[in-house]
């Protein structure tokens, strides 16, 4: 059965063909449990992002809602991210109103900009970023988040350092400023989520007794809901001080209730007494002056965002997942979540495996994830004023702990080292410079080792011979491309193959060549004028026919091609036989014999 015109326009709507009542029990409850993880979170990740912790639930009903009407794959969750929330907080620092103003901008124009990758399908630029490059940015992402909780976790007050070093050397300084209470609470905090996340490796076998499937169901639920479980056990240890009259421990404070209200993204904003430019008085800052505030992100936070939901989607959703799908479902999250007062969403990675794990049948799981934010931002917001923040650094750090890859060192080291470099590159200048340049530094390492294999193609020269005899140097090329910067290095190549086996013919193997580009004919010709002035000839071998067309326009009438050992040992034959002291070097543009067969060229030394 074909997509019907509603289907065509809104792909979402056909998972509502046999929706059945099974799908809708099993949506229900993979929604709800991922709600139950996203509401300690989306509070977390706010106040990682620099806002107030409601921000953290606008940005986590709409895109659900959104994915659900559009997305491809059931398991994708969208929502707040502890990397996207990191990048937003480079630009809420001003104070007042400034801060959840410049955050709403930059999600509408992340959205923006994915929109326009997707129309001008550019979702494969996020192939240029390589997996080392990835890890290096994620690993140390992870660590400047984890670092960025650790005043939180250990209930230091006042401001600290922006970047990885200066805030770890401020928490160091102000050590002894830690609060007991607090300390206690949030290591214990990290202790109790990383023993609880053991519990869902208890498996239970298909033979198992009704009891021991009873257990395993309540361990997994256990570890699933472990956020909010950690969190509610201690808001009611907060709330038990509070109703004593004590307060030992640093409270996340008032949570404004309610849904926000639909309105247009801010394109205008006043940076507010000592934060503005001149430190001195508000500064009004219009769409222009908040565009150079968030400069690069504005490009690099959707790329991120897009990299992140791509590998989640192929994750769960394996190759029938379409890009460009993934790349409007994302773009209008973002989009319609600015008219919500949302900051950059994307895909997780951690509440998409719970949906998974949750048996999730169709995305219309996301609709009952956000209903269930709707109802916490409408019915439980006076409560969250006692959660410890000590609990919520507890939360991210534990969850970006397993951010820090450190297990593909190792396969890498003994495969191939070099692709360590990229990544390590992105490692250290992340930790030292931000996550911006060090990405962007990590991207161009590895554009670098690319051109240089571009520019320093592999050669394999050997001394082979033919049945009867005839020796040449045979020049194979271990790449498919031969481009103008290879030029003077496969000149240098034959140059010094030549000074080290003598006067003999030189043939170039193109059989796994399939393009040159013009400078590198140029430049073989050019190579084969300096063979002819040592009277040596220059063979082609088997090249495709492009390259042969290419190659005859450029060499002219001094072509001399063949397409197998037998021609070959003919051509080779033939200008081997002096005639008046001279080598004739003859034109050989026609093939002397068919090419049915290419049976490998007998090599008999290999140059170390």
């Amino acid at each position: 059965m074909g997509l019907s015109r509603v289907e065509r326009v809104i792909p979402g709507t056909r998972w509502l063909r046999g929706y059945t009542g099974q799908f809708v029990v099993a949506d229900l409850i993979a929604g709800v449990t991922v709600g139950l993880t996203v509401l300690p979170q989306g509070l977390a990740y706010a106040t990682l992002a620099g806002l107030e912790p409601q921000y953290g639930l606008y940005s986590a009903f709409i895109g659900g809602v959104v994915y659900a009407l559009l997305g491809g794959c059931r398991e994708v969750t969208i929502g707040p991210t502890a990397l996207l929330s990191l990048m937003t907080s480079r630009h809420t620092g001003y104070g007042g109103d400034s801060g959840p103003q410049l955050a709403i901008l930059l999600c509408f124009l992340s959205g923006v900009v994915e929109l326009l990758m997707a129309v001008l399908r550019l979702g494969a630029l996020v192939d240029l970023i390589s997996l080392p490059v990835t890890v290096g940015f994620t690993s140390a992402t992870a660590l400047i988040i984890g670092a960025s909780q650790l005043k939180a976790l250990l209930g230091i007050r006042g401001g600290s350092g922006s970047g990885f070093a200066s805030t770890v050397r401020t928490v160091i300084e102000r050590i002894q400023e830690a609060r007991v209470a607090d300390s206690i609470l949030g290591v214990t905090s990290i202790a109790v989520l990383l023993a609880l996340r053991k519990l869902k490796d208890f498996k239970t076998p298909p033979d198992a007794t009704r009891s021991r499937k009873t257990i395993g169901l309540v361990c997994w639920l256990v570890a699933t809901a472990r956020n909010a479980l950690v969190v509610l056990v201690t808001s009611f240890i907060a709330f038990y001080f509070d109703q004593h009259g004590k307060r030992p421990f640093i409270l996340t404070g008032t949570v404004k209730s309610g849904i926000p209200d639909f309105q247009m993204p801010p394109f205008s904003t006043v940076f507010p007494t000592g934060g503005g430019p001149n430190g001195t008085s508000p500064v009004p800052v219009g769409f222009t002056g908040m565009l150079e505030e968030l400069g690069a992100s504005i490009a690099l936070v959707p790329i991120i965002a897009v990299l992140g939901n791509v590998a989640i989607s192929k994750a769960f959703g394996g190759s029938g997942i379409n890009p460009t799908r993934e790349l409007v479902a994302l773009s209008l999250s973002n989009i319609c979540g600015s008219f919500f007062s949302s900051f950059p969403v994307t895909g997780s990675f951690s509440r998409s495996a719970v949906n998974h794990a949750s048996g999730v049948k169709t995305p219309i799981g996301g609709i009952y994830t956000g209903a269930l934010v709707l109802l916490a931002l409408g019915v439980l917001t006076p409560y969250f004023q006692y959660i410890p923040k000590a609990a919520l650094s507890a939360v991210i750090i534990s969850a970006v702990i397993f951010m820090i890859e450190y297990e593909v060192i190792r396969p890498l080291w003994r495969c191939n080292k070099r692709e360590l470099i990229p990544g390590a590159v992105t490692f250290v200048l992340s930790l030292i410079l931000g996550v911006e340049l060090g990405l962007l530094a990590g991207v161009l390492t590895d554009l670098a080792f690319v051109v240089y294999r571009t520019a320093r193609p592999m050669l394999t020269v050997t001394v082979a011979s033919t049945a009867l005899g005839t020796q040449y140097i045979l020049i194979r090329p271990n790449h498919s491309l031969i481009y103008f910067p290879a030029v003077e290095w496969v000149r240098n190549v034959t140059s010094k193959a030549i000074k080290q086996h003598g006067n003999i013919p030189v043939v170039f193997d193109c059989r796994l060549v399939n393009e040159f580009d013009y400078t590198a004919a140029t430049g073989l010709q050019m190579l084969r004028q300096e063979l002819e002035k040592k009277k040596i000839p220059l063979i082609i071998y088997g090249s495709s026919n492009d390259v042969r067309k290419l190659l005859q326009e450029t060499l002219k009438s001094s072509l001399l091609e063949v397409t197998n050992d037998d021609e070959l040992e003919i051509l080779l034959q033939e200008i081997s036989t002096p005639e008046g002291g001279k080598h004739e070097l003859r034109e050989v543009v026609t093939p002397l014999l068919a090419p049915e067969r290419t049976p490998p060229i007998a090599e008999t030394a290999e140059e170390p």
